[in-house]
């Protein structure tokens, strides 16, 4: 995967004042998995959430989220915990298969779009569609 897919989702999506280290992390071989794992656990907090236009356990199963992933069929660069998912170009509707099956972290980049599947934990699974436009984008923000 090219560096730029790291810094793009980094600059776009990310706090700024979480960006550094977890752009650091992302961008060393030898760290990506930490910083993967690390995010996952702090997903909410390092989001922007003007850039949050879903999120919910049940983001797949919601009819807005599938007309989204309709309608932006492309190839999606996939950053995973679970290196079976690790394929870095998958078309859009796969890596969210992909991602429902995997117990841990995924993170599915689009050209304009992010999707994140944090880690399963007790109280549940954040899932978050990320746009550059913000929210309003691809229908309301249901309510958590």
């Amino acid at each position: 995967m090219d560096r730029s897919t790291e810094e793009h989702f980094v600059h776009t999506f990310i706090r700024k004042n979480r960006r550094e280290r977890l752009l650091h992390e992302l961008t060393t071989p030898g760290k990506r998995y930490r910083g993967i794992d690390r995010f996952s656990h702090q997903a909410r907090e390092m989001l922007d959430p003007g850039r949050i236009v879903m999120e919910g356990e049940d983001l797949e199963r919601r009819p807005e989220f599938g007309r989204f992933v309709r309608e932006h069929d492309e190839l999606c660069h996939v950053l995973s915990t679970d290196f079976r998912t690790a394929d870095p170009a998958v078309p859009l509707k796969d890596a969210v298969r992909m991602a429902e099956m995997s117990a841990g972290a995924v993170l599915i980049l689009g050209s304009t779009f992010a999707v994140v599947f944090a880690e399963f934990a007790q109280s549940g699974r954040d899932k978050f569609l990320l746009s550059e436009e913000g929210t309003g984008t691809a229908g309301s923000r249901p309510a958590r």
